[in-house]
């Protein structure tokens, strides 16, 4: 086959001849894949425009570092490689394949490199590369940031295959949420964690034609000067985009069928797939349908459907269907459990090869003589001989200098609060404070000068000085936290200063309040004013620098946690003397510090080691730097300052600020000390800033960035050198190898790289290690990544109070591989990840924090955030304003990203932005991220320096209340450890029922209520075969006895009948349907009553006159146009030749509201029963046989269809006498009914068990109770009612409406002691948490909790299960939700993790038999087994009712028989699932009892993966998951699972449910829910029977008009 892609090139035709060899290899399987992939690539490198292998890396190297590459400061001196062997001389390191070095230096002379080790470079392209720019000239497109250029080159790659995502709906008063006026900028981030690039300005927008989905301006204007993404620009602009992006030049020339695949040189031959997450297939020939005016689309079903939801949801089915990351293995242990896929190890993926690592010794900490033995001494010194010289300055927000400390003034001012803390506070006898104890130190940060005064009181007075945040207001961010810290601490005394005093919050009396969590505390001033003089023979005791504690520093865990870190007094004075020697100060030095003065680099330097050194420190408060971002650089000029310490937000800031500005020179800095340069994204910073101000002064050797933590002080430093020739080392790593924790220099990916800087040395007088992150502490070879350990004095000591965290952090010893210790002192984890690179230097590649590990890789949140600034930097989201964190759903982290969206970004360009970012992450990283959120402007928790709070955010966002603009969610790309889609199993065949061991000797599950033959009672009513009969005999004997009494809403009588005053009415009503409706026997009539005494008599009048009555609900008077239709549709099918109502509904039905709905000619005769002829009929019907039709029951069931099922006059007696058997019905009882009495039980105990039982009913219509709630149980208390029939909505409208008024209740006397049964009539699967809450609510009103239970009925049979009178208590049971799925019942004890309570159904009725079948073979199943309960009882229904008269379907479902054991018997398939349990009880016959279990309904439950699901349970997990979801509601569509939320609550809420709703699914149900849609309460549609009606809600949603708040289309 000859390769397309190669017929562009000129290949000769030996090296064709060699290709058509390989193909025919390995057609035949005589090479693998790999091999071929080799050779192949091997052969045609060298007809490829692209550097050759041996040379790539360094050309690598030269794009990374050299003059080419945009956005590099074009220095002169090309590269070199460093021979790792010989410059690191002991520590070996292992390089990678091609003995390439593992690490690249810049020198400053090609020279210096042995002519054969020099870069070899291929002639053509090295020109590009040697193109030198003057040295000097400041390059507009300072983007140094190699990083933004890699995202955008992933960014193009995508360009072809654009991914479709479908945008989510918003409800328009949620779009425009965020209000220009309301807005203000935020403040950037202190912490830097994240460093994205610098906006450049050159042009360089290419545009894209084939938009899909209005993504036509995927790379947009933002991208500037990045010239990887244009591929004109790149040959004659830079040169930059390396060999990835020559590629693809010599791609777009070659024809290629499959525009999807990335430009791999390597296969292109389509029936490999390319790399496994980018789909096959062209993309371009289909385009996605644009939003709004979505295309006629057809559903996974074949049907058409024409809306914009359907086709959004094609869209993302469409997306869905691109191939996935590579199938992984599954982990089965039995066939019963479903487990979760166990990831394996990738066998390809990089492993460690190095030596095992060295421990790396810094230099000797040189002691010089007139070092102080302490900091205190140092202080008395200097505050003695040289009390003018300065120590501080302070600026005021005008960044003029505010005040000078000097050291004679910080001496005599440290001792006043040293005596004053000792003396002042309490009594003489009872000191506050002693020696030893701590105290907190509240200052504001534009106050370092009275901070400052404060610490060294605190050692002077030898208590503990522990600095924290200002808590600005009671729920600060994380002040909590601070607060248990001082409380565990045990402080009592906080020292601040006057204003910050004044400012703090006071209550109405001038306290000031407790703030949350934090231990009650005396506040301190420590102003001179305030305090009194020391007596003059008092004196600070100054002893040298003992083990005793100076300080403790607070952290801040990623958990949110704040732990302090003690420092000893010698670890303080230790440090200040390494500090001094590595960064070579001396005295009277001037240093510049941005950074905050109570902990970290800021404290150590600007207020400790300057302290030492008699240094002068120009303190810049934050609020200035937000004013005036060049401030820092300002003051370096005006104080000709030699040292400044900085993070790399404040470079970042003056690059963008710098414009303006003239005279700015930086020659008289030796050292830039950049606090933060071990974040891996520093060095873009630390490479624009050199570039930008090396034309002020700025010299590339005064950078000094620097590695530290809480727990080890000072890591590593840079040291500042006079040599300019001496060029910092730089690591490119692969990004790929560190997520499995090994260094390789980058090869073969040029976009996943990772360019690091060192952080310098080792401190002088410390040992440092790296040691593997996880288990014990065993050395790491040396191309591993481990976390960086240092045994030292100058570390911490200890967490305090907490042991066992201290050990595991303060107390390591690390080993050999070997097991043996590296040391005898303990070395403390720095919680910074790296390693020792060649000389010694310091890499870190991120924070033990920051870790994330997805699916058995590492990923470090600093790295993500950074690719997802490069995608458009400062265009849609706040730089620094973006937080990364993991949440675990489903055994595995999931990356979460959080960020600030600008308020002036539209809907659409956010949600580009969305896409983009995970389209560079997928790339970059190779991970998916689960969720991004984009919040409006200000509204993320801060730090008190402006950073975002990461821990409290990822908080908000876990419990609901992170508030978002846009979410998009894309659990489909990311989990990937789902359990495996099951495979159906055989059934077991006739021929093991015969053997006798069917389903290992259980037995089959059947059961029978009571036998009606053998019953013997004195029931009259048996004598008669129809109930017209039974009425008339009932007129005859008892004429006065009350049958019926109808409840008004105040719960007064509002209508009552007697048997022969309904006997009467109905002769009337016989004679109008005659007279007047001119009917036949056998004529159908349609009764539209509303629920009373009238349908009663409406219906014995049509069974007086021959003619089948239909009960229909009448329809809503406020809601025509939605209930009518159904009347109307119930009146047609059931081929009704009259309708008999109301005189107030006969004018709804003919009103100009209903002509609106629909056609009001079309309806059938209309009788008004309110005008009754005054004579008897000649002679009362009497039918021929009793299996004639004696009512038709219609009902439409919850997946909307409408169903009537025939019922003949034989069934309509024997169900009556079953449930009169079943209850003990009499006519001395009284019942009270509170149901709609159209269809199913509800009607028959409504209209038809009194005649039949003689017993009266109490009627409470439903619809009273909306008005009040109490009708129905007052009721039943009036008239001591024994039992009691009621549904789930007026359950449930009794829980929610009287849950506050049971004591009102009490109090007007309601008792429900009498009740022995309250029946809930369903026909679904009992809803156990409603009952039960019911039970709990009225069992202070004497509710026996066993006397509620449930009923079970369906369209085959009405009545299968009733609890009844005697017999056992309902039985409760908890199975396992995961067998379930799998139709599979495994009983677990109750609390055990995905168990399901499951309650009784009720007794089966006498006369019934039930048997549990599979729905599929028909065969009969074991007990405890999960099938379809089919059904055969006298009182069966005879058939469905319809015009089509669909035999099969009438058959299958009535007529049904076993396909082996039992065949003669004739059954009526239930549709619903359940299972059979024989119970350790006994029945009322003495037999054992067995109990009937109702899971759900077979057309309900939904197929996804292979497993049977039930709405129900996932619904009940997703109104668990957040306080403001109050109802829900699933359904399928296309294979996605579609959620339907009702939100109480603002609208603002509504994108919180989002992230919840998926998480829980994923949880509970290991299902990726597709479409999450946020409603309004009330939208979800729900039936009589109080069932929601699912497909109603599918349609509702595909036709749009379920105005949603908003829609989210899951990736």
């Amino acid at each position: 086959m000859a390769d397309r892609g190669l017929e562009g090139m000129a290949l000769p035709l030996e090296v064709r001849a060699r290709l058509a060899e390989l193909e025919l290899e390995l057609s035949e399987g005589d090479i693998t894949q790999k091999g071929y992939e080799k050779k192949r690539s091997k052969l045609i490198g060298a007809y490829l425009p692209q550097p050759p292998t041996n040379g790539a890396a360094v050309v690598r190297c030269r794009l990374q570092h050299g003059e080419g590459a945009p956005g590099r400061a074009p220095r002169s001196g090309n590269i070199g490689v460093c021979d790792v062997r010989e410059a690191a001389g002991r520590e070996r390191v292992a390089s990678t394949a091609g003995n390439r070095p593992l690490f690249y230096f810049r020198f400053g002379v090609d020279q210096a490199l042995p002519p054969e080790r020099r870069a070899p470079v291929t002639p053509a392209p090295s020109t590009r590369y040697h193109r030198r720019r003057s040295s000097g000239s400041r390059d507009e497109r300072y983007r140094s940031d190699v990083h933004t250029e890699a995202v955008q080159a992933a960014l193009a790659k995508h360009k072809e295959r654009k991914m479709a995502v479908p945008m989510p709906s918003k409800r328009r008063s949620l779009v425009v949420q965020t209000s220009m006026d309301a807005y203000t900028p935020p403040d950037t981030s202190s912490g830097s964690e994240d460093e994205g690039s610098v906006q450049g300005d050159s042009q360089g927008t290419p545009t894209s034609s084939q938009g899909s989905i209005n993504m036509e301006h995927w790379i947009s204007q933002a991208i500037h000067g990045s010239t990887t993404s244009t591929t004109s620009s790149s040959s004659t602009q830079s040169g930059g985009s390396g060999a990835a992006h020559r590629l693809a030049d010599v791609m777009a020339q070659t024809h290629i069928e499959n525009h999807s695949a990335p430009p791999d040189v390597t296969t292109y031959t389509s029936e490999h797939p390319i790399q496994v997450e980018r789909p096959q297939g062209s993309t371009t020939s289909r385009t996605a349908p644009k939003y709004g005016n979505a295309e006629l689309m057809e559903t996974g079903d074949g049907v058409p459907v024409s809306s914009r939801v359907s086709a959004k949801i094609q869209q993302l089915v469409n997306t869905l269907k691109r191939p996935k990351r590579p199938p992984l293995r599954e982990f089965f242990v039995d066939d019963f459990e479903e487990l979760l896929e166990v990831q394996q190890p990738d066998p390809n993926q990089p492993k460690p090869e190095g030596a095992q690592m060295l421990a790396m010794r810094g230099e000797q900490l040189g002691v010089v003589t007139n070092w102080p033995p302490s900091l205190e001494a140092a202080l008395q010194r200097w505050g003695t001989i040289s009390p003018k010289a300065p120590c501080l300055t302070t600026m005021d927000t005008n960044g003029k200098p505010l005040y000078i400390l000097t050291y004679g003034k910080l001496w005599t001012r440290s001792m006043k609060v040293a005596y004053n803390i000792l003396h002042k506070l309490g009594t003489k006898q009872e000191p506050m404070v002693r020696p030893g104890d701590r105290v907190a130190l509240v200052f504001p940060n534009n106050d370092p000068a009275a901070s400052m005064v404060a610490f060294y009181g605190c050692l002077l007075a030898e208590v503990v000085p522990v600095p924290i945040e200002v808590p600005l207001t009671r729920k600060d961010a994380g002040s909590q936290q601070i607060g248990f810290l001082l409380g565990s601490c045990g402080v009592t005394v906080a020292l601040t200063s006057d204003a910050c005093h004044k400012g703090l919050p006071k209550s109405p009396t001038g306290e000031i309040p407790q703030f949350k969590g934090w231990p009650k505390l005396l506040w301190f001033v420590t102003e001179s004013k305030h305090l009194s003089k020391p007596p003059r023979d008092w004196f600070p005791h100054i002893k040298d620098a003992n083990n005793d504690t100076a300080y403790i520093e607070y952290k801040t865990c990623k958990d949110g946690s704040v732990l302090g870190v003690t420092v000893t007094r010698i670890a303080l004075l230790t440090h200040c003397q390494a500090l001094t020697q590595a960064c070579g100060y001396t005295e009277a030095e001037t240093i510049v510090n941005v950074l905050d003065f109570k902990k970290d680099v800021g404290l150590w330097h600007g207020i400790l080691t300057s302290v030492m050194n008699m240094m002068h420190v120009i303190s810049i408060p934050y609020s200035l730097m937000k004013v005036n971002p060049l401030s820092w650089i300002q003051k370096v000029c005006q104080y000709k300052a030699k040292v400044a310490c900085v993070k790399s937000r404040d470079m970042h800031w003056a690059l963008v600020a710098h414009r303006d500005q003239r005279d700015i020179n930086l020659s008289s800095l030796r050292m830039l000390i950049v606090a933060d340069g071990a974040n891996p994204w520093s060095i873009s910073s630390c490479d624009a800033f050199l570039n930008v101000f090396q034309s002020k002064g700025l010299r590339q050797e005064v950078i000094c960035p620097c590695a530290s933590s809480p727990e080890a002080l000072t890591v590593a430093i840079r040291r500042p050198t006079d040599d300019s020739n001496q060029p910092p080392g730089r690591g490119v790593l692969s990004m790929h190898g560190l997520t499995y924790g090994v260094i390789r220099v980058d090869s073969e990916e040029k976009l996943s790289v990772l360019t690091v800087q060192d952080v310098g040395l080792v401190m002088p007088g410390a040992i440092m290690c790296a040691v593997k992150p996880d288990g014990i502490p065993q050395l790491c070879r040396t191309d591993e990544i481990g976390e960086l350990c240092v045994c030292a004095i100058a570390t911490g000591t200890s967490y305090y109070g907490l042991s066992g965290m201290t050990k595991n952090t303060f107390e390591v010893f690390p080993v050999t591989s070997s097991g043996a210790p590296v040391g005898e002192y303990p070395f403390v984890r720095t919680g910074l990840l790296g390693f020792v690179g060649p000389g010694g230097l310091v890499f870190v590649v991120g924070k033990m924090d920051g870790l994330m590990v997805v699916s058995g890789r590492r990923h470090n949140a600093d790295d993500i955030v950074a690719t997802a600034l490069a995608v458009e930097p400062m265009k849609f989201v706040y730089r620094g304003r973006i937080a990364v964190f993991s949440v675990t759903v489903l055994h595995d982290e999931r990356i979460v990203i959080v960020a600030e969206q600008r308020p002036d970004s539209t809907e659409e360009d956010s949600f580009q932005w969305m896409s983009r970012v995970l389209q560079a992450i997928d790339s970059i990283h190779q991970v998916g991220v689960y969720c991004l959120a984009l919040v409006p402007a200000n509204t993320l928790p801060k730090t008190p320096l402006g950073g975002i709070h990461l821990s409290e955010t990822k908080q908000l966002f876990l419990e609901g209340s992170l508030h978002p603009c846009n979410v998009l969610m894309c659990p489909h790309t990311c989990v990937t450890n789902l359990p495996k889609p099951r495979q159906k199993q055989p059934e077991i065949g006739p021929a093991s029922v015969m053997v006798g061991n069917l389903v290992s000797g259980k037995r089959i599950a059947q059961a029978s209520g009571r036998d009606l033959g053998q019953i013997e009672d004195n029931d009259q009513a048996r004598k008669f075969l129809f109930l017209s009969e039974v009425l008339q005999w009932r007129a005859q004997t008892t004429p006065d006895h009350v049958l019926y009494t109808l409840l008004n809403c105040r719960g007064t009588i509002a209508s009552s009948l007697t048997c022969v005053q309904l006997h009467k009415r109905a002769e009337k009503i016989a004679v109008m349907l005659m007279e007047r409706g001119h009917l036949q026997d056998g004529d159908h009539v349609a009764l539209v009553y509303p629920p009373g005494i009238d349908l009663i008599a409406a219906f014995y009048g049509c069974l007086y006159a021959g003619c089948v009555p239909i009960t229909v609900r009448p329809p809503h008077p406020q809601n025509i146009a939605t209930t009518l239709p159904t009347v109307k549709m119930i009146v047609e099918v059931s081929r009704s030749a009259c309708l008999m109502t109301t005189q107030l509904i006969c004018k709804l039905l003919r009103s100009r509201e209903a002509a609106a709905a629909v056609d009001v000619r079309a309806w059938p005769p209309i009788l008004d029963t309110d005008d009754l002829p005054k004579k008897r009929p000649a002679q009362i019907y009497k039918p021929s046989n009793p299996d004639t039709l004696a009512y038709l029951d219609f009902s439409v069931s919850t997946t909307g269809m409408l169903a009537g099922v025939k019922m003949s006059h034989a069934a309509t007696s024997a169900f009556c006498r079953s449930i009169k058997l079943q209850c003990e019905l009499y006519p001395s009882r009284e019942v009270a009914i509170c149901l709609d009495p159209y269809c199913g039980l509800g009607f028959v105990l409504w209209c038809l068990c009194s005649v039949y039982s003689g017993h009266q009913s109490i009627l409470i219509p439903p619809s009273e109770l909306e008005t009040s709630p109490a009708l129905w149980l007052l009721a039943v208390s009036q008239y001591k009612v024994r039992d009691t029939f009621c549904s789930y909505s007026v359950m449930e409208l009794c829980t929610k409406g009287l849950g506050s008024q049971t004591e009102s209740l009490k109090a007007r006397g309601l008792d429900l002691s009498r009740v022995r049964t309250c029946v809930v009539v369903a026909e679904e699967r009992p809803r156990i948490a409603l009952t039960q809450s019911f039970s709990k609510l009225f069992k202070d009103l004497g509710l026996h909790p066993r006397a509620v239970s449930t009923s079970f009925g369906c369209r085959v049979n009405l009545a299968i299960c009733l609890q009844g009178t005697s017999g056992p208590d309902p039985t409760t049971v908890y199975v396992d939700m995961r067998a379930l799925r799998h139709d599979r019942v495994r009983l677990v004890e109750r609390g055990s993790p995905h168990s399901l309570p499951l309650m009784e159904s009720g007794k089966i009725l006498p006369g019934v038999r039930i048997i549990i079948a599979n729905p599929e073979t028909k065969g009969p199943l074991g007990d405890s087994h999960l099938g379809e309960i089919w059904v055969h009882s006298a009182h069966n229904a005879s058939g469905y009712f319809t015009i089509y008269g669909d035999e099969s379907l009438q058959s299958d479902h009535f007529n049904s028989r076993l396909s082996f054991g039992d065949t003669q018997t004739v059954w009526a398939r239930t549709g619903y699932l359940g299972f059979l349990r024989r119970t350790e009880l006994t029945d009322a016959n003495g037999e054992r009892h067995d109990a009937l279990y109702v899971v759900g309904a077979l057309d309900e439950a939904m197929e996804l993966r292979g497993m049977r699901y039930h709405p129900i349970d996932i619904e009940t997990s997703v109104i668990r998951a957040h306080k403001s979801v109050t109802e829900c509601a699933v359904f399928t569509w296309t294979n996605l699972l579609v959620v339907v939320v009702e939100l109480d609550g603002s609208e603002q809420e509504a994108l919180d449910l989002v992230p919840l709703v998926t998480n829980v699914v994923l949880e509970e149900h290991y299902l990726v829910v597709g479409v999450v849609v946020v409603v309004d309460i009330g939208v979800i549609p729900i039936n009589s029977r109080g069932e929601k009606q699912r497909m109603h809600l599918r349609d509702g949603f595909l036709a749009d008009q379920l105005d949603p708040i908003y829609v989210a289309y899951n990736m």
